[in-house]
C-alpha cells in the first residue's frame, strides 16, 4: 500500500497524477489530508476538480505557528500510518505536512518517497527551506525534477541510490487538466477580462505577507503596473495575504482581489495572461510550461531552472524593480523550452516504487 500525506493545494495538484497512476495500476492506496489548508476554497475543491476520491484521513489541522502545526500533523499521521501499516509514504514539495508527514513515517520505520526533492533556496530564513532539507535526508526515494535538484542531493551526500529524475509532475497536472478546464469554466467572461490582457498576481509567503514593508512594496509595484500598462491586475487573495493586508490597512489601487479559486480556474487565468506575478514556486514552474512570462517577488528561487531558460526573473518586492522586471519580460520571446519533463513523471515514480518492492519480493 502506498500512503499519500497531502496538506495544501500544491501538493494535492501535484501528486494527483501520482494517485490517478495508482489508481491505474490497481495499487492499494491510502490518503491522509492535514488540513494545513482547511477550507473549501483552499483545498476540498481541488479534489473535486480533479476527480480525486475523497481523503481516508482529515486530520483538520489548521492554522497555527510552525511548530503548531507541525506537532499537530505528527501526532495525526503516527496515529493513521500505526493504524493502516502503508509498505510506503508518499510526500510532495516543502510544506509543515510534508516535512512531518515524513518525519513521522520514518519513526514508524515506514519507507519514505518524497516527490519534487533537491530544490534548493539556500535560504535558511525560509520556513520552506527546512522542511525541504529535512525532509530529503529522511527520505529512501528522492524524485528530483531535474538534473539541478539532483545535483543538490548529490552535494549534500545524500547516496546516488536513493535519486531518481523524474522531471515534475506539474507538467502532467498542466497538461491533464488545461482542456478540461478550457471546457468547464468561463472565469474570464466572468471577470471581464480580455485574453492576454491581463496580469495575474499571487502573494501567500509567510516572509512576504507577514513583513509589512515586503507586502506595501509588492502592492505599490502592483498599483504602478496597472497604471501604466492600463492592464487589470488579478489577484486571487490567500486568506493569510487577506488577513494581513486589513491588518496593515494597505491600499489595493489598481489591483482586483478576488475569493481562492480553483486549479482548473486558475490554470485558465495562467494560461491567459499577459504576466504572472508571484511568490510561488509551483505557479513559476506552471507559467514555464503555459509559456507566460513570470516575474517571482522574492530575493531568491528554489526554480533556478526557469531563470535559465528565461521564463521567469527575480525581481524582489521592490516596486521600482517589479515594473523593470515586468518590462522585461513582456519584451522577451515566448519560445523557451520546458525543463521539467514530459508529462510522464506520475507514471515514472509508480514504476520506479514498483520495481523497487518487486525486488524485494513485495507487492504494493
Amino acid at each position: 500500500m502506498l500512503a499519500f500525506v497531502v496538506g495544501t493545494r500544491p501538493e494535492i495538484i501535484k501528486m494527483a497524477p501520482v494517485i490517478r497512476e495508482c489508481k491505474k495500476r490497481g495499487i492499494a492506496d491510502l490518503i491522509i489530508h492535514t488540513g494545513q489548508h482547511y477550507t473549501y476554497e483552499m483545498d476540498k475543491v481541488f479534489f473535486d476538480e480533479l476527480e480525486l476520491r475523497d481523503p481516508d484521513y482529515m486530520l483538520g489541522v489548521g492554522s497555527g505557528t510552525d511548530a503548531e502545526q507541525t506537532g499537530k500533523i505528527l501526532v495525526g499521521v503516527e496515529s493513521a500510518l500505526t493504524k493502516e501499516q502503508p509498505d510506503v509514504v508518499l510526500v510532495e514539495g516543502d510544506t509543515n505536512s510534508v516535512f512531518a508527514g515524513a518525519f513521522a513515517a520514518t519513526k514508524l520505520h515506514i519507507e519514505v518517497g518524497h516527490v519534487e526533492a533537491g530544490l534548493r533556496s539556500f535560504d535558511r530564513f525560509m520556513p520552506e527551506e527546512i522542511n525541504r532539507v529535512l525532509t530529503d535526508h529522511v527520505s529512501d526515494y528522492l524524485f528530483a525534477p531535474t538534473a539541478n535538484a539532483e545535483e543538490n542531493l548529490l552535494a549534500e551526500g545524500i547516496s546516488a541510490n536513493k535519486i531518481s529524475i523524474t522531471g515534475n509532475t506539474i507538467v502532467d497536472a498542466v497538461h491533464q487538466n488545461l482542456r478540461l478546464a478550457q471546457k468547464r469554466v468561463s472565469v474570464l467572461n466572468e471577470l471581464n477580462i480580455e485574453k492576454k490582457n491581463y496580469f495575474l498576481i499571487t502573494a501567500h509567503r509567510q516572509e512576504n505577507v507577514d513583513n509589512k514593508a515586503r507586502l506595501t512594496g509588492i502592492l505599490k509595484g502592483l498599483t504602478e503596473l496597472h497604471y501604466k500598462f492600463d492592464a487589470p491586475i488579478i489577484f486571487p487573495m490567500h486568506p493569510r495575504t487577506k488577513k494581513r493586508v486589513a491588518e496593515f490597512n494597505l491600499p489595493l489601487d489598481g489591483v482586483t482581489p478576488i475569493s481562492p479559486i480553483g486549479f482548473l480556474e486558475f490554470l485558465l487565468l495562467e494560461a491567459n495572461a499577459k504576466l504572472v506575478i508571484t511568490d510561488s514556486g509551483g505557479v513559476q514552474e506552471e507559467a514555464c510550461i503555459l509559456k507566460v512570462p513570470c516575474i517571482t517577488v522574492r530575493d531568491n528561487t528554489e526554480r533556478p531552472e526557469t531563470i535559465a531558460v528565461r521564463s521567469n526573473l527575480v525581481v524582489g518586492t521592490d516596486p521600482d524593480r517589479i515594473v523593470t522586471g515586468a518590462k522585461a519580460m513582456l519584451n522577451t520571446p515566448r519560445n523557451w523550452s520546458n525543463p521539467y519533463g514530459d508529462g510522464d513523471s506520475g507514471q515514472r515514480i509508480v514504476s520506479i516504487l514498483t520495481r523497487a518492492f518487486e525486488a524485494c519480493g513485495v507487492e504494493i
